[in-house]
């Protein structure tokens, strides 16, 4: 039988019927038909230019999802996400079978995914599938047909492989992660035990959402009892007491969006959202006891997954009761990450993954990154010299909120405060938690807009506590007066350094060469510095 996908043009053919013989993109004009050279091979500067698109491919037990990412990187960024819930899981505990309309859904899916790919340019497709395929009487049949509808091959995990590659996703989502990782599909649950890079071996067990719904007939009492059951006989889960259980999988992403709707948390993201144990037993007895429609917030849930609400809640409150954690955070990374973690090298893994997406975004926006590694260095040696003591976590932050200085420099002036802070706060950034996405939002908002905070959400301060509220407002008052000697370019900042004089008094120390540079506006951001941290700070000319 003829494939259709054989017709669609390549990513190159597509790329040479709009370019000219140099490879350049030809635009015409609607007024002036003359085609004009815009961009090699189509390559907007928005774009990371060493990056080559890869797809992602996750057939899972309620979900098909595409993934495009820009490319392979410490911090992957996502060009192109689609899903369609296919339910391929649905029935299979009282069939045995795949469901055929779930089926031709999935097929269907995967021939218009693949034909996806080839139009954003990835030069691969890796496609994993899950429990509903490995289990399913028909699975093998299912298999077939999906590589052929992809031109690839299918890797089916086993459970193990499943808990294994959500444990890498947790890796790279999070510094140094301590833990269990739980990831909740519509076929079942895997659990692995996470210190840093060392994993325990890892279960899969009956527990994903639709299989829970069918298997209590829809009844959340009897699934509560399934559910406990089961994670009884889990003895390492004994070893999560007063850890962190990272939650992965889109049924309990759901559950923190409605949690974060419902308690008005000022920061709609839920990667790193963190809750405690006491929260999160009490809200799942919530979900399960109420009718959903009547719970603050219910319109953030896609309407396919609030059926399996309730059945996500139940497990997550028996693994809390089972494991007694000291906090649930929730991760925006699983399997497909984890897959893509996989792949890197261990010189790559090792990377911050926040500075790495910091760094990327400084190279996209900055007039400057090689400013903005100067400033962090400048900043570094200006907190040791007014002895501001940093913690490793609060180091990195202020790594991260230097590279990301200047990347609102396009905006109107009366508007790059805010918008720097928009754009961070929500940024798909991983490696930080919100309490960071705070420092990080706050320090360049002051940078931009001074110290005051009149035209500042009184939101974002719910996000942070005093201590990072107020390193986030030095720095923003250290980069104010860096800005003023350097005209957002590298070399004259490394050039200045504080000093100390005697007993809270403090220099600025500027070189004989750059004292053309002193002048009114520059003078007044020392001294709203001075006056912050308490001191004096003169300008010495060397």
């Amino acid at each position: 039988m003829h494939q259709k996908t054989s017709r669609i043009p390549t990513h190159e053919q597509n790329c040479r019927k709009y370019t000219d013989a140099r490879g350049n993109r030809l635009i015409s004009n609607p007024i002036d038909p003359t085609p004009i050279d815009y961009c090699p091979t189509d390559c907007a500067q928005g774009r990371l230019p060493d990056r080559t698109p890869i797809s992602i491919v996750d057939i899972g037990s309620n979900s098909v999802r595409l993934v495009v990412y820009e490319g392979l990187s410490r911090s992957p960024t996502v060009l192109f996400n689609e899903k369609v819930l296919c339910g391929l899981g649905r029935g299979i505990a009282s069939t045995g079978r795949l469901d055929q309309k779930a089926v031709d859904c999935a097929i269907a899916a995967l021939t218009r995914y693949r034909a996806l790919s080839v139009q954003a340019g990835a030069n691969k497709i890796h496609a994993i599938a899950t429990a509903a395929a490995r289990e399913a009487e028909n699975g093998a049949e299912f298999i077939d047909r999906a590589n052929k509808a992809l031109g690839v091959d299918v890797h089916v995990l086993s459970g193990r492989e499943e808990a294994y590659y959500a444990a890498m996703g947790v890796n790279c989502g999070f510094p140094d992660p301590d833990g269990i990782s739980g990831d909740l599909g519509g076929g079942s649950l895997e659990l692995v035990d996470i210190h840093g890079e060392n994993f325990g071996s890892g279960i899969t067990v009956p527990l994903g959402g639709l299989r829970l719904q069918e298997m209590s007939g829809g009844s959340v009492r009897k699934a509560r009892k399934i559910a406990r059951d089961i994670l009884a006989d889990i003895d390492f889960l004994e070893d999560g007491r007063k850890r962190t259980f990272y939650a992965v999988g889109g049924t309990w992403r759901s559950l923190a969006r409605l949690h974060i709707a419902y308690t008005n948390h000022p920061l709609h993201v839920t990667h790193n959202y963190e809750m405690s144990a006491t929260q999160t037993k009490k809200f799942c007895k919530l979900v399960i006891k109420s009718d959903l429609a009547s719970i603050p917030g219910m319109e953030t849930v896609s309407s396919n997954r609030r059926q399996l609400l309730p059945f996500g809640a139940v497990v997550l409150d028996e693994l809390v009761a089972r494991m007694r954690p000291k906090n649930i955070v929730i991760s925006a990374l699983g399997v497909r990450e984890g897959y893509l973690y996989s792949l890197l090298d261990e010189q790559t893994r090792k990377l911050d993954p926040l500075v790495v997406a910091c760094e990327e975004l400084s190279r996209l926006r900055s007039r400057s990154p090689q400013h903005a590694y100067e400033l962090a260095e400048w900043t570094g040696g200006a907190f040791e010299t007014f002895a501001i003591d940093e913690t490793p976590y609060e180091a990195r932050l202020r790594v991260a909120a230097c590279l990301l200085a200047d990347i609102g420099w396009r905006a109107h002036p009366e508007y790059r405060g805010e918008q720097s802070l928009n754009i961070i706060s929500n940024a798909a950034f991983i490696g930080v938690d919100h309490p960071g996405r705070a420092y990080l939002a706050l320090a360049n908002f002051y940078r931009h807009e001074g110290l005051r905070d009149a035209h500042l959400s009184p939101s974002i301060h719910q996000l942070a506590n005093k201590r990072i509220a107020w390193r986030a407002r030095v720095l923003g008052a250290m980069l104010r007066v860096a800005y003023q000697y350097s005209a957002s370019m590298p070399g004259n900042t490394a050039q200045i350094k504080f000093s100390k004089f005697r007993r809270r008094r403090y220099t600025l120390d500027i070189p004989e060469e750059l004292d053309v540079l002193l002048g009114e506006r520059p003078g007044r951001r020392l001294k709203q510095l001075a006056k912050l941290l308490n001191v004096e700070i003169e300008v010495r000319v060397c």
